[in-house]
């Protein structure tokens, strides 16, 4: 599986409590299973629910919250269309007046196909990332698109407001 690790790189980078304590940022996968149809191909499709726990968080929620949706828009987009539009759950338990461990659940999938090689078989994750946007800043398009990428190499930062 290889979405969990990608989610994990993004937090890391965008958020700077993370980035300064990884050790608070943990990761689980719940409730997995796999598809397959009965055909003549292996090919199969994971199904799971990440889990991630932020433990002892001093943050604002909303710096956890912009980036996860923004992975999910690059690495997951249907969760952002499905009925309902709620692409993931969250709980959070106040620690104290500071701090307070945040959890987020996502239910993903991962497209793995098979092929029969000379030398056995091979495996291949397939992309769900959507082509980036061919008219950028024209209205209607997605404020999301490429908001992954931009966190993850430092270009935008999220600034916490200062409502709270």
């Amino acid at each position: 599986m290889k979405k969990p690790e990608s989610l994990k790189s993004i937090l890391l980078e965008a958020v700077p409590d993370l980035a300064a304590a990884p050790d608070k940022l943990a990761l689980f996968v719940d409730k997995g299973s796999v598809a397959s149809r009965g055909t003549a191909s292996l090919s199969f499709e994971y199904r799971y629910t990440l889990s991630l726990v932020v433990m002892d968080y001093a943050g604002d929620v909303d710096a956890l919250m912009v980036p996860v949706l923004a992975w999910i828009a690059r690495e997951q987009p249907d969760l952002l269309f499905r009925d309902g539009q709620e692409p993931f759950s969250f709980e959070v338990e106040i620690l104290d007046g500071n701090t307070a461990d945040v959890s987020i659940a996502i239910e993903l999938t991962e497209r793995v196909r098979v092929e029969r090689t000379a030398g056995g078989l091979r495996t291949e994750h397939l992309s769900d990332v959507q082509s980036a946007d061919e008219f950028a800043g024209v209205t209607g398009v997605s404020l999301l698109a490429g908001l992954a990428e931009d966190l993850a190499d430092g270009t935008v930062q999220l600034v916490a407001s200062s409502n709270r």
